[in-house]
């Protein structure tokens, strides 16, 4: 039941196709790809690591990051993505709460990640770093190039996501190999994966869309993937007409449309635009269709569930709606009252199915809070069966998510939890409280917002506070704002009100 066997199987029968391509002119072939990441394995099995051992995994993007990934699957333990953006304080909260065996980082970084993760008993620090250089490759290059891929059990942790939680606390999402086999298969078969597709991704891989999806969806099918380190507009239009997928954040779609080099001509060749990890403006949607002649198809997923929802690759995709249930997975909308909702009634999205996660690392209490009594994990979205939107009228089988947990802004495509901002600024030095909020930007659908009150004689510097935090926290996590006001609106019960406060600020 090992994912990387069953990805395998899509593999092309001549090993010498091209498997990826980098804009450096760098071509690996599927040996390479099987290779490499059997010397890799050998590397790791040679550590002696316990059964269940995690790996985890701070560099940036190359091919080798992505072999690295299917070596650890492999071996036969978990992989622990993070996001290159994070600072000291994360990664020391990751390492001491998961307990790696292995840490790999950029050479950039070795001397404070290697600080953190030694003092954390992490045994092993191996440097990998985007131009093919590190020890983990220099350590791997003596191993043999041949490996039996270690059988697993369809239960057994494939991977651990962390994600942040609404009291600041981040929770590792526990994914099986069932879990994401699943979802791959069934992905590959509702977008309507062909042969002679190739797949042009420029997603960051540390987290479930460019790891999970986009990488799991050609690597299933045996497609060759066009391989950017970054969001690059001028290599994406570089690259389209080469390619038939793409999968991005509505960034990505925002950022094309102000190209006045992409047109209809580009895209001549594509077959499929994915959008996801945020929400897709409806007046994006339609402009793109519009100069580009297609219609983006937008998905809905989570870290602890991977994919749910989907428009259809062949049927109506429709602005505003996230589309259809995918095969095999089950979706409800319910009432807090615990009642299941008709056709455009709001209630709390819940969803069960071979896609959802074990559970949360270390958090038994928590991971039992999150599920219902008749085991549905509650996604803290809310959301609709059909309906209306700007761009028309909904089928009763179709989702529209109207709304998500209370707090969280989605920036980008990553998960801002305003409480984790506001813990760092109410430390600083003449803040009284802190409100952190969304609101809306075309480029990043949401930017972070910070709103501050001042102890009394105080005076507080917007730009100094802001590069404060740059230094702590990941940048995606920094306000691109500071408002200073004298109070916080708060309701009878003494709860600030931040609905209050995005009127006033959007």
């Amino acid at each position: 039941m090992n994912l990387y066997s069953i990805l395998e199987q899509g593999f092309p029968k001549n090993p010498e196709a091209c498997a990826l391509e980098t804009p450096e002119g760098l071509y690996y072939s599927w040996r390479d790809i099987d290779r490499a990441t059997a010397m890799i394995a050998n590397l790791l099995k040679s550590l002696k690591l316990k059964p269940g051992s995690r790996i985890a995994v701070q560099v940036e993007k190359s091919p080798e990051a992505l072999f690295l990934y299917l070596a650890t699957l492999r071996a036969g333990y978990v992989y622990l993505p993070l996001n290159t953006a994070y600072q000291a304080a994360e990664i020391q909260y990751f390492i001491e709460n998961a307990e790696p065996a292995v840490v790999i980082c950029s050479s950039k970084n070795f001397s404070w990640i290697s600080k953190i993760a030694f003092k954390a008993d992490t045994e092993h620090v191996f440097t990998l770093d985007e131009n093919r250089k590190g020890s983990l490759l220099e350590r791997a290059a003596v191993h043999s190039d041949r490996f039996k891929t270690v059988d697993k059990k369809e239960d057994d942790l494939a991977a651990i996501l962390y994600t942040s939680g609404t009291t600041g606390r981040s929770k590792g999402a526990m994914l099986t190999h069932r879990n994401l086999s699943s979802n791959a298969q069934v992905l590959k078969d509702f977008w309507g994966w062909k042969k002679g597709d190739v797949l042009l991704h420029a997603l960051p891989i540390f987290h479930v869309h460019g790891l999970f999806v986009a990488a799991h969806g050609a690597l299933l099918n045996g497609s060759k993937m066009i391989w950017l380190p970054r969001l690059d507009t001028s290599q994406l239009i570089r690259y389209l007409p080469q390619s038939t997928v793409m999968m991005g954040v509505p960034t990505f779609y925002v950022r094309l449309l102000l190209d006045p080099d992409f047109n209809r001509e580009v895209c001549k060749n594509m077959r499929l635009f994915v959008s996801g990890s945020a929400p897709l403006l409806t007046e994006t949607f339609n402009s793109f269709e519009k100069v580009s002649g297609h219609t983006i198809l937008e998905r809905y997923g989570m870290s602890e569930t991977v994919m749910l929802v989907s428009n259809p690759y062949k049927g109506k995709r429709i602005g505003g709606s996230v589309g259809q249930v995918l095969p095999g997975v089950q979706v409800r909308v319910v009432s807090d009252q615990g009642k299941l909702c008709g056709t455009n009634e709001i209630g709390n999205i819940e969803v069960r199915g071979p896609n959802v996660f074990k559970g949360y690392w270390r958090m038994p209490e928590k991971t039992a809070e999150e599920f219902t009594a008749d085991g549905w994990f509650k996604t803290g979205d809310v959301g609709r069966w059909g309906g209306e939107t700007s761009a028309g009228k909904v089928p009763s089988n179709y989702i529209c998510i109207v709304g998500r947990s209370k707090d969280l802004i989605i920036s980008g495509g990553y998960n801002v939890y305003p409480k984790e901002i506001e813990s760092f600024i109410d430390d600083m030095n003449g803040v009284e409280e802190s409100a952190v909020i969304g609101i809306p930007h075309p480029d990043f659908g949401e930017a972070v917002l910070a709103v501050v009150v001042p102890k009394p004689g105080a005076k507080l510097d917007s730009k100094q506070m802001i590069d404060s935090l740059k230094s702590r926290i990941a940048n995606f996590k920094v306000p691109k704002r500071i408002e200073i006001i004298p109070s916080l609106p708060r309701n009878a019960m003494g709860k600030v009100q931040k609905n209050i406060l995005r009127q006033q600020f959007t």
